[in-house]
């Protein structure tokens, strides 16, 4: 039975790595797997999922206005689709993971989403409070502080080093831009309002 699964976590916890492995799992047994990556995110090679361990697959691109369900459903008509894997679920918008329910519900394909549960300042991002309403799994990938706790929260820099306390919720970039921080340390920087 196919299911919607949610994979999230703070910054530099594998969750592109951990789409990765899925999707060759599926290849390595000639089973078709369809990746999406959000066109907003630049830093590394456009129509690619890529992890800070070097290894990159194709992937299509999302954008806001990008009808999910019906773009599987084309494929799906053409050959067989065994998983969709969905890297920076965090930007989806509500009706997109509404649209990987369907893709799960009526075509019967499972999808695997991986993104941040919240933003820079704590807040959830409008894909993530999607799926971690409607997803029928949620896998939580840990990650560490630099105190040595699980780190739940990010931190935006700014150009000075300090940590951002506004801002527009999306800014893409990588450790250069942001930190990943247990709860305790977060407070220090953004309170949780």
């Amino acid at each position: 039975m196919a299911q919607l699964y949610f994979y999230y976590s703070s910054m530099n916890a594998g969750k592109s790595t951990h789409l990765l492995q899925s999707s060759y799992n599926y290849n390595e047994c000639g089973l078709q797997t369809v990746l999406y990556t959000a066109q907003i995110d630049d830093r590394y090679e456009k129509g690619k999922v890529s992890s800070r361990l070097g290894i990159n697959a194709d992937a299509q691109l999302f954008t806001k206005n990008t009808d999910l369900f019906a773009e599987i459903a084309v494929i799906q008509s053409n050959s067989k689709v065994a998983c969709v894997l969905i890297d920076e679920a965090q930007f989806l918008s509500k009706a997109q993971v509404k649209q990987l329910t369907d893709i799960v519900d009526e075509l019967h394909i499972p999808v695997l989403a991986y993104g941040i549960r919240t933003d820079f300042l704590g807040q959830t991002f409008t894909g993530s409070a999607a799926l971690l309403a409607w997803a029928d799994k949620l896998i939580e990938l840990k990650t560490i502080c630099h105190c040595g706790r699980k780190a739940n929260f990010v931190i935006r820099l700014n150009s000075d080093g300090k940590a951002a306390t506004g801002g527009e919720q999306v800014e893409v970039g990588g450790n250069e831009r942001y930190q990943a921080l247990c709860r305790n340390h977060f407070k220090e920087y953004v309170p949780l309002n």
